[in-house]
């Protein structure tokens, strides 16, 4: 299996699901499943580099942290993430350090899905024995 994600609704918001074969592949699907959620992934250049550091006081902790951090990138720059490396520390993983590639938003090149304003811990679900996770989103 490689990493996948995908969305699922919600009564008000939108939940990320990810599955992969380890736990750094998971955050990189919890990542991009998140961008896919702002815009069409395949029309975003890995055509900058950033670096994400997050850290949690758990796992579900890193979870939120790591995806705050990705929000707050946009939000701040506008930067769209086409592509990410992850290395959690720890174990079970309290931090990690990731490579994001990926380029500014660009009205005439890429489409506006949804504004993501914040990940949450509400029935979020992370099982690092079978790399699977579900995270509801504030849209």
């Amino acid at each position: 299996m490689t990493r996948r994600w995908g969305s699922f609704p919600t009564t008000a918001d939108v939940g990320i699901w990810a599955r992969a074969d380890s736990t750094s592949e998971l955050f990189e699907a919890l990542g991009l499943g998140l961008f896919s959620l702002m815009t069409d992934l395949r029309k975003v250049r890995a055509a900058e580099d950033r670096t994400v550091n997050a850290s949690g006081a758990d796992p579900v902790g890193l979870v939120v942290a790591f995806l705050t951090q990705l929000i707050t990138l946009h939000a701040v720059e506008g930067f769209l993430v086409r592509e990410i490396h992850c290395r959690p520390v720890g174990t079970p993983p309290t931090a990690l350090l990731a490579q994001v590639k990926g380029e500014p938003f660009d009205p005439a090149r890429h489409s506006r899905h949804f504004e993501v304003k914040a990940a949450t811990f509400h029935e979020l679900v992370l099982d690092l024995a079978t790399h699977r996770s579900r995270v509801i989103v504030d849209i």
